[in-house]
């Protein structure tokens, strides 16, 4: 059996092989890899050029070069940030949208055949890539608020209620409706929803509701498996209690299930203690943090 290290590198060759990193034509539209994934950053309202090179980990020559390269052919433009005038904006051109556009439906292309090869071990395969993927992309994970009825939320809640079904005995999904009814009181001014993204995926989600002028209840907390045992769900709670604070709030609630044992010593890690009981089964769980 060969070792963990060598197959890793195993791996790496497969995978630099089959996405054509070493071509100096990528998907064969005539720019290196490096160049496309610069472009693939730039969005048509404006990217910082800084966020760029961070994300890429390019050094500022090679980001300067690959712009520069973008700007001759009139996929881009850059300029200064008048807010800020030591920040430079690119910008997506329309021909840059297009082509853009080119490169992801061949890239959708060839992905969509990979997995075709794998057959039935599929959905193994693209678990096993979830899981790479959101491990090499823990250091650049995002947390922003979104519309609990936006298309990321609704489906890190049909996650969430998934499990929740899957883990507690007597639920169905039916007692969960989709979009949410009271999905208004995640909203701003009151309430909160927050996504965790790992590139262009969610992967975890958070909310918080009013129940009074001073108390707040946090729900919905929920990470993808491929996310979990990287501290996401801490750095979520984080998050919604900071959102909390800002808001006004000086007391949180929430309500949890005895089977959900990971959740409940993630809370009681961070500072939520027991209280009295406040909602209705599911629920037979309760706990509370001073702010």
């Amino acid at each position: 059996m060969l070792d963990a290290i060598a197959r890793l590198r195993r791996f790496n060759r497969a995978v630099t092989r089959e996405v054509g990193a070493l071509d100096t034509s990528f998907l064969g539209r005539g720019r290196p890899l490096g160049m496309v994934r610069v472009l693939q950053l730039v969005r048509p309202e404006g990217t910082d050029v800084a966020l760029i090179r961070d994300r890429l980990t390019l050094d500022s020559g090679l980001t300067s070069r690959f712009l520069r390269s973008l700007e001759r052919e009139g996929l881009i433009e850059t300029d200064t940030d008048p807010a800020d005038r030591r920040r430079r904006i690119a910008r997506l051109t329309t021909a840059g949208q297009a082509e853009l556009a080119a490169y992801e439906a061949i890239g959708h292309d060839r992905a969509a055949r990979l997995i075709t090869k794998a057959g039935s071990r599929a959905d193994e395969v693209v678990a096993a890539m979830d899981l790479i993927a959101t491990l090499l992309n823990r250091d650049q994970m995002e947390i922003r608020e979104a519309d609990p009825d936006s298309p990321e939320a609704l489906a890190c809640q049909r996650a969430y209620f998934s499990e929740l079904v899957a883990r507690i005995p007597g639920l169905h999904l039916d007692q969960f409706p989709l979009p949410d009814p009271k999905a208004d009181s995640y909203r701003p001014p009151k309430g909160r929803f927050l996504v965790a993204w790992s590139d262009n995926l969610p992967v975890g989600c958070v909310s918080l509701r009013p129940l009074d002028t001073t108390t707040a209840e946090v729900k919905r907390l929920w990470v993808h498996d491929s996310a979990r045992g990287q501290g996401l769900a801490r750095r979520l709670m984080t998050a919604i209690e900071g959102e909390a604070r800002s808001l006004g709030y000086t007391t949180l609630k929430l309500d949890t299930n005895s089977a959900l044992t990971e959740a409940i010593k993630l809370y009681r890690a961070t500072g939520w203690s027991d209280i009295a009981p406040y909602t209705q089964p599911p629920g037979d769980t309760w706990m509370g943090k001073t702010l």
